[in-house]
């Protein structure tokens, strides 16, 4: 642990607008007792403040079959596990990412490690996602299935039984299947009416043609 630094904004709870909750505060003088002013109402008092001592983790970041590495300044005491999400910062852009593997050494991976002992984090980008979205045709003909994939934002919500519009597609949904990296979902497959998954948990969508089949040369 270290002292901050004048100036260096730090979250704390403030007594006078949010005792339960932290708001972000400016330290006006570094300390054992630091002088800290809350950005929110302008309360000055005293706080013990220590800044966690960072390293920097080598992490994977994995999009539509690409990946580039970079590095991410974190607490090294702080754990980490697969399915935790962060921010990065890459030179594509500056991208959420869920933690998919670990690696504590040549060929090991775990499922929960300090970061003080990881060597490199393997992750994909989940703000933007690409889902892949099998199309049934009306009639059943299994010959005549088909697949896209959609480009949405990672909180965007599939729900079985609701149609979707994807450019001149329109569908209904009747399952979702779950990535095996997302977090609290019932099963890995989901087929009940308003069973809704997110779009970064998504691994395939199966839906059901809802275009018009109708045509006219006029």
């Amino acid at each position: 642990m270290s002292l901050p630094d004048a100036g260096e904004r730090v979250p704390l709870p403030c007594p006078s607008c949010s005792p339960d909750e932290p708001t972000v505060h400016e330290v006006l003088k570094p300390g054992g007792q630091s002088t800290v002013r809350c950005t929110e109402c302008g309360q000055v008092h005293k706080e013990k403040v220590e800044i966690p001592d960072e390293i920097d983790m080598d992490v994977v970041v994995s999009q539509d079959g690409s990946s580039v590495s970079t590095t991410v300044s974190a607490p090294k005491e702080a754990d980490i596990e697969l399915g935790d999400e962060f921010i990065v910062d890459t030179p594509e852009a500056i991208q959420l990412v869920r933690v998919t593997g670990i690696e504590v050494g040549p060929d090991e991976r775990v499922e929960e490690a300090l970061i003080k002992d990881v060597q490199t984090v393997w992750t994909r980008v989940v703000d933007n996602v690409s889902v892949n979205v099998t199309i049934h045709p009306k009639d059943g003909k299994r010959e005549e299935t088909r697949s896209i994939t959609v480009n949405v934002p990672g909180d965007y919500e599939f729900v079985v039984g609701e149609t979707e519009s994807f450019g001149d597609e329109e569908v209904k949904i009747e399952g979702l299947v779950v990535r095996a990296d997302a977090p609290e979902y019932r099963h890995g497959k989901l087929d009940h009416p308003g069973d809704m998954v997110y779009a970064k948990d998504a691994k395939r969508v199966y839906t059901r043609d809802q275009s018009s089949s109708a045509w006219s040369a006029w």
